[in-house]
């Protein structure tokens, strides 16, 4: 018997606060991602672990937010907390590795659509091992196409997340590219369960075991939340971070001699040239006359 599916049993409560948590976890790996660009040495590798865990935090967060909107009706939807937490887990270690080749190799060519394509792939992994972690009275199926359309969306999203990490531009544009971000991961999402079809094995089958939605809100929240606030405070006392300027000049070879801060020189003060008749008349002046 084929299961009626609900993603939005509790309105749009639900998508709106998965969007926001989303955003929240771009903004702060974005800009942690732009900060490593700025410095060097293990400093890099620093604030490239707190993007990579702050982003994989939001998404992940996002999803099981959004997941508890979900409901297919005549039975009920457990999870199984080992893979729910793997997934969690796989999320943070291939978003890092995208992020990181981005870090080290810059924004541009090769490097940027491969981090993209490892973040993307990251993402989606995600979702889908999350998905698998479901326990209910029935089996799962996925439209072929449908489950393509979201990787490649989760792809494209991380691709043009990292782009964007790249530009060392200021606050606006980095809220701008999470808002986008937010938005491209939460269609990813939902285009995930869109291809979501469940065939019930009917009342006779036995009560899946595993803890529901609601009681895998509390440890969720406890765990990413707070690193996300924490990452949250380290951005808002650094205002380089924010306002996206480096805070160094690139290194310039030195010579000898030349000083590491060049000395402004005062201005030649220059004597008025006269001219007309005064000029003319005027008899040159010799050592004895001075």
């Amino acid at each position: 018997m084929q299961g009626t599916v609900d993603g939005f049993s509790y309105g749009l409560v639900t998508p709106l606060v998965a969007y926001f948590m989303a955003c929240l976890g771009g903004a702060l790996g974005l800009r942690c991602t732009t900060r490593s660009i700025l410095v060097a040495g293990p400093w890099r590798a620093g604030w490239l672990a707190l993007g990579s865990v702050a982003i994989a935090s939001g998404i992940w967060t996002m999803h099981f937010i959004a997941m508890m909107g979900f409901a297919v009706a005549g039975t009920p939807v457990h999870y199984d907390r080992p893979i729910t937490f793997a997934s969690l887990g796989v999320a943070i270690v291939m978003v890092g590795v995208g992020i990181f080749i981005v870090g080290y190799r810059g924004a541009t060519g090769t490097a940027l659509f491969t981090g993209g394509t490892i973040t993307g792939l990251g993402i989606a992994s995600m979702h889908y091992l999350g998905m698998a972690g479901m326990r209910l009275n029935g089996s799962l199926g996925y439209n072929t196409f449908t489950v393509a359309a979201s990787v490649v969306i989760a792809v494209v999203a991380a691709t043009a997340a990292l782009w964007a990490a790249g530009q060392v531009r200021g606050f606006l544009w980095s809220v701008g590219a999470s808002l986008v971000m937010g938005l491209a991961v939460s269609g990813m999402h939902y285009t995930g369960m869109a291809a979501l079809s469940v065939h019930l094995h009917g009342s006779a089958g036995a009560t899946p075991a595993g803890d529901s939605a609601a009681a895998l809100l509390a440890p969720m929240m406890i765990g990413p939340l707070a690193f996300l606030c924490l990452a949250g405070v380290v951005v808002l006392f650094d205002p380089l971070i924010v306002m996206g300027r480096p805070d160094r000049s690139p290194a310039q070879p030195r010579r000898p001699g030349i000083p590491a801060h060049p000395v402004t020189a005062r201005p030649a003060r220059r004597t008025p040239v006269r001219s007309g008749p005064d000029r003319a008349h005027r008899p040159a002046r010799t050592p004895q006359s001075r």
